[in-house]
């Protein structure tokens, strides 16, 4: 039985919901947030609450439930206060620069990397420290996983792109001459 499926969804204030058939639309000002739920659950909302229910008993059903109901809750919460995610650069000549809808990278490769930045993000660099904001959870977290792709910390010095609260296990290195 899923506990997160039968928790309602607070609606913040601000945030307006409708169903558009098996459609949960979430507007807040200009900005608008759709979840396709397929009919795989019933929706009802109440006011400031939306509930989800099982369609039906099978296993599938119950996961299903869950999901849709833990994947609106992120987008109510991405309209309300928004998702940020934070990247550190650390290594010798590594910087990172905002030009327009650009973020340029130099990594110690023999070229700079340009990532253009998604539709619906706010990136912002200041020393070596990238912010990536947005009302799209799984868009900041993706953005976030590609820089970091670019150049992963390595074990030795810890050079590279990590994210600011990961820990970065050290390995020591050659062992020094007799």
């Amino acid at each position: 039985m899923s506990r997160v499926g039968k928790r309602p969804v607070t609606v913040a204030s601000g945030v307006e919901v409708s169903l558009d058939g098996t459609c949960l639309v979430a507007k807040k000002g200009n900005l608008e947030k759709r979840l396709e739920t397929h009919g795989r659950v019933e929706v009802s909302i109440d006011g400031s609450e939306v509930t989800f229910t099982r369609v039906g008993e099978e296993k599938q059903d119950a996961a299903y439930w869950g999901t849709y109901r833990a994947l609106f809750n992120n987008i109510i919460i991405g309209l309300d206060k928004g998702y940020e995610k934070s990247l550190e650069i650390n290594g010798v000549g590594y910087r990172a620069a905002v030009n327009g809808k650009v973020l340029n990278l130099q990594l110690g490769h023999s070229h700079p990397i340009d990532f253009n930045i998604p539709e619906g993000l706010d990136i912002t660099v200041v020393k070596n420290i990238i912010t990536i904001k947005g009302a799209d959870k799984q868009a900041v977290g993706q953005a976030a996983a590609e820089i970091r792709d670019f150049r992963p910390p390595e074990p030795y010095k810890g050079k590279g792109v990590k994210y600011t609260d990961e820990h970065i296990i050290r390995k020591a290195g050659k062992a020094a001459g007799k």
